[in-house]
């Protein structure tokens, strides 16, 4: 039986050269990067190097790369941080945000009375900047604004460059959950004026279990983990080595080739798109999916016209034919809610038709599109 991965927006496929750079990291630096001998001393001076790295190619300074367990855990040092150190009084976010966002915001808002605001969406899921924009008038309370630049079920794309302008004009600060988007997309965060940006090695073919908060100089926080003083005493714990540099070397070979590897991946995309609109008679495409400039490359969000009945049946049978694909995200894969996202954007009965993320990388080939637009055919026809 073919396999065929299409859920690289869950994860995806660690590169060869990610894998034997950790491979040797662990071989050749097992010194604890805090020890003060040659091995501790070596294994700190390949930690740092990692970090300059990544700051170079993001356009900040290495002090404001701090290393994490991965996206969830860096988003939550920001918020938590901009509540806790910086006074925030009032988050603005929205409801189709990840989970490790609007969890945390809203433990927030029951632990330490943060009022909390949602700016409306536009027909694709992105932020409304006029509302944004009205929602930050009020100067009385230090507001942190807190949007996803790529939504990780959908692909929509807010412009973060525009959202930073308005901050900056009402003197609110910026956290984006940019898991989705670094890796793929350009960010020079000198002329972006985020303060917080979260990213995660394992969406762009680096390591599981590894990531890092971007944390603005003018706007440190104190640590969510407690111990030693690691990271500069951001967060403590000894560094996952073999991780970190694992992410250095996924993070610098996807922007060598970004260009390269942004239209091979595009293609497979649009690829994609026109078989499944001649296959599969109805077919629609949620949030901005066939918006080229206001979507993603990576994935797309495809919305069949079954009855319910069938559709309950659709993620099973993929399954069966060896394709991996997503109703909704993968940390909400198990629920028996459905997609927040989609509830966001959908009503009546295109909420009731089946909905599955398929996203691409590239490593994506047009003869698995064709099986899969083959499969789609088949059970939409039957």
């Amino acid at each position: 039986m073919e396999k065929v991965y299409l859920d690289n927006a869950a994860t995806t496929r660690i590169r060869p050269e990610v894998l034997a750079c950790m491979q040797e990291g662990m071989e050749h630096f097992y010194g604890n990067p805090s020890s003060t001998h040659s091995f501790g001393r070596a294994a700190r001076a390949r930690i740092e190097k990692a970090r300059k790295e990544i700051a170079r190619i993001l356009n900040a300074h290495p002090s404001e790369i701090i290393f994490t367990s991965g996206g969830t855990e860096a988003d939550n040092m920001a918020l938590f941080g901009a509540v806790r150190d910086l006074g925030v009084t009032r988050i603005i976010t929205s409801k189709v945000e990840h989970h490790a966002v609007l969890h945390t915001v809203e433990y927030l808002e029951k632990e330490y009375g943060t009022e909390v605001a949602y700016v409306q969406l536009d027909a694709g899921g992105s932020a409304d900047p006029d509302h944004l924009q009205a929602l930050l008038e009020d100067p009385d309370k230090k507001t942190l604004v807190s949007l996803m630049h790529v939504n990780n079920e959908v692909g929509s794309i807010t412009d973060m460059d525009a959202v930073a302008a308005l901050c900056k004009a009402h003197g609110a600060l910026l956290h984006t959950d940019a898991v989705q988007s670094v890796g793929h997309w350009e960010w020079d965060l000198e002329n972006t004026p985020v303060d917080f940006l979260a990213a995660s090695a394992h969406k762009f073919h680096g390591p599981k279990g590894v990531g890092f908060l971007f944390q603005r100089k003018s706007h440190m926080t104190t640590p969510l983990i407690h111990g030693g003083e690691q990271e500069r005493g951001h967060r403590a714990g000894t560094e996952s080595f073999h991780n970190i540099i694992g992410l250095e070397k996924a993070f610098t070979m996807a922007y060598e080739d970004l260009d390269k590897e942004r239209e091979q991946v595009s293609a497979i995309k649009n690829y994609f798109m026109e078989e499944v609109k001649k296959a599969v008679p109805g077919v629609a495409f949620n949030g901005w999916g066939d918006h080229p400039g206001k979507s993603t490359y990576t994935l797309v969000n495809v919305r069949l016209p079954l009855p319910p009945a069938k559709a309950d049946m659709l993620l099973f049978q993929l399954d069966l034919k060896g394709i991996a694909c997503s109703r909704g995200s993968a940390c909400q894969s198990g629920s028996q809610t459905g997609s927040h996202v989609l509830r966001e954007l959908l009503s009546g009965e295109a909420l009731q038709q089946p909905s599955l993320r398929f996203s691409f990388s590239v490593y994506t080939t047009r003869e698995e599109i064709d099986h899969v637009v083959g499969v789609l055919r088949e059970f939409a026809g039957s």
